[in-house]
């Protein structure tokens, strides 16, 4: 009995899923989503730090949505592994539509235009990623670098609520996630649920 639970703990994937450092439009305010991006000297800095940090857990990959400003963010993370970095558009970041490159606080009070990915095929798309890092990299601990609304349609699935009931994530931030095969499949139908259920 002993023997097989270790068996299935040792195929959890452990993902430390973290946010990219901050670019030269967070901090101009500028709606991103999927343009590229470019770390600014702050989320350089960032990136440094949170490298620093995850420099002496065990990783055995390295995974990143493939913006720019993600993929600079992972570079600096794998570089004390000695690994390189693999790109997913999974983890890209929430197509913004028309929103794209405008200013957010002039968005207040905006209607959406119909160009924006909904929240159901974001919510879609983060659950394809936790079935892709599960099938992927089962029983390895993996550092995987999105963005702040993708990380939070991931930490919805894995939570099985709704993305209103999770917590922003700040550029940078790591937070760990334990996710077996059958977790990741049935996780992101509960989200999806809660959240039609909230809309109601």
């Amino acid at each position: 009995m002993l023997s097989t639970f270790r068996n299935f703990a040792a195929m959890e994937t452990i993902i430390f899923l973290v946010r990219h450092g901050e670019t030269v439009d967070n901090a101009r305010q500028i709606m991103q989503g999927q343009t590229q991006g470019c770390l600014n000297e702050r989320g350089t800095g960032q990136a440094l730090a949170v490298a620093e940090r995850l420099a002496v857990e065990r990783v055995e990959a390295v995974v990143a949505s493939d913006l720019h400003r993600a993929v600079q963010t992972a570079e600096y993370i794998a570089r004390p592994h000695g690994l390189t970095v693999t790109t997913t558009p999974l983890l890209r970041e929430r197509d913004w539509g028309s929103f794209t490159g405008r200013f957010i606080p002039d968005l207040r009070g905006e209607v959406w235009p119909d160009d924006i990915e909904s929240e159901e095929a974001l919510l879609r798309r983060a659950r394809r990623f936790l079935q892709y890092m599960t099938a992927t990299y089962p029983g390895q601990r993996v550092v995987a670098v999105g963005h702040g609304i993708i990380n939070k349609a991931i930490l919805a699935c894995y939570a099985q609520c709704t993305m209103r009931e999770v917590q922003r994530m700040m550029n940078a931030e790591v937070r760990v996630l334990t996710v077996s095969a059958e977790r990741a499949a049935s996780a992101c139908a509960v989200a999806s649920a809660a959240t039609v259920a909230s809309a109601e």
